[in-house]
């Protein structure tokens, strides 16, 4: 069978692929300590689940308006009120499939052949073949370690070219962990201000942060740019809703309206269930997310050190998110078939049963993202297993 030619433009997803190979393996009996899933590890919390209960008792089993049902637009209006003080009507906000499924329908609407978005590195690995089967092309910027990979104002000026559509700002970032104070994203934002271009602002970790950060976000900071700002978020990771596949997109009319098209005919409204628990979420007690952040700083405080402390590993300590992506150069080895980072991940995974990702779909092959989305006792067996690991290498 012959299939579309576009697939040949396309790979799966690096973390997809990981995640498949440790379910795999912990089928087979293996005692495998999982480092690669991108999801928090605690339950939906109850409120939640029982909205979507009542939901379903009450035959909230239908179809649901493209864009989302009216108490999910309504709730998601009200976060944006609420957190980030911006006023949206319910013509500019859509509820989509979990968020990948928002910024796949964002680009499948705005990008077509020949233009170009600039994606800062390391970016989630999703971004460059999504743009790809828009028509569109990823201009990666590089960032550098020692600046804690974050864009500068100048190389974001030398990365502007005829062809540039839009930049996509995510912060807090995966793989890194990456956030921007608002003097940093202000610097950006002057620069982005001064061209023709779009703004999708990723911003599926932005209550993921630790301690008294304060997240620079575009609208609260440069209000002149909402006309061409597409906000994308999740209840994935803040609520730990990853399996009920709800994103929503906040933007202008006009493009809003051309989604809800595109969605149509590609997967009709998400889960009527689904987003009766979304709307409780956005909408109701958020007392879960700071006690899940509190959780997720002690661990992303034990895992930096500790991998700190193994010979030839460096770790820059992320801000927010719930990943590091430690630099594991020195212990690459071309002779022995380490080549990359993913070569490394696939020798840990067999050597110590331990699941990492390989960077080279972030960017950066010299590196590995590890998920600490798992219990203090998983971290300090991991991460004990990968140490002795990487020691009988003997590159470091």
């Amino acid at each position: 069978m012959e299939l579309s030619s576009r697939l040949k433009l396309i790979k799966p997803s690096a973390t997809m692929v990981v995640n498949e190979k440790a379910t795999a393996l912990k089928l087979k009996g293996v005692d495998l300590i999982d480092f690669g899933a991108g999801e928090p590890d605690f339950d939906t919390p109850e409120s939640i689940k029982n909205a979507a209960e009542a939901a379903m008792r009450a035959g909230q089993t239908k179809y649901t308006p493209v864009g989302g049902t009216d108490a999910l637009k309504t709730a998601i209006i009200a976060k944006l009120k609420r957190d980030n003080g911006l006023d949206y009507a319910k013509n500019e906000v859509l509820a989509s499939c979990g968020g990948k499924h928002s910024l796949f329908v964002a680009f499948q609407a705005l990008f077509g052949n020949g233009d170009e978005v600039i994606v800062p590195a390391p970016f989630w690995v999703s971004y460059p073949d999504m743009l790809l089967l828009a028509g569109a092309k990823a201009r990666i910027v590089s960032t550098k370690e020692e600046n804690e990979f974050k864009l500068t104002p100048g190389d974001l000026e030398a990365a502007f070219t005829p062809s540039t559509r839009a930049i996509i700002l995510n912060s807090p970032s995966n793989p890194a962990g990456v956030a921007y104070d608002e003097g940093e994203l202000s610097a950006l934002l002057d620069v982005i201000a001064k061209r023709d271009c779009l703004i999708i602002s990723d911003d599926v970790y932005e209550k993921m942060v630790y301690g008294d950060f304060k997240l620079g976000q575009v609208l609260r900071l440069r209000p002149d740019l909402r006309g061409r700002t597409l906000i994308c978020n999740s209840v994935s990771k803040t609520y730990a809703m990853t399996g009920w596949r709800i994103g929503y997109s906040a933007g202008p009319a006009a493009l809003i309206k051309a989604m809800t098209t595109l969605q149509g005919q590609m997967t009709s409204n998400p889960s009527s269930v689904a987003q009766a628990g979304a709307a409780q979420a956005l909408g109701g007690p958020q007392d879960s997310v700071p006690l899940m952040m509190g959780e997720f700083a002690k661990r992303r405080d034990f895992v930096v050190d500790r991998l700190r402390k193994i010979p030839g590993v460096r770790c820059p300590k992320p801000q927010g998110a719930f990943y590091v992506f430690p630099n594991i150069d020195a212990h690459l080895n071309p002779s022995k078939g380490l080549k990359t980072g993913d070569d490394l991940a696939g020798y840990l995974i067999e050597e110590a049963h331990v699941a990492v990702v390989g960077g080279t779909d972030f960017g950066y092959p010299g590196h590995i993202r590890i998920s600490y989305a798992t219990s203090m006792h998983n971290l300090e067996r991991g991460l004990d297993r990968i140490e002795q690991a990487l020691r009988k290498l003997g590159n470091a």
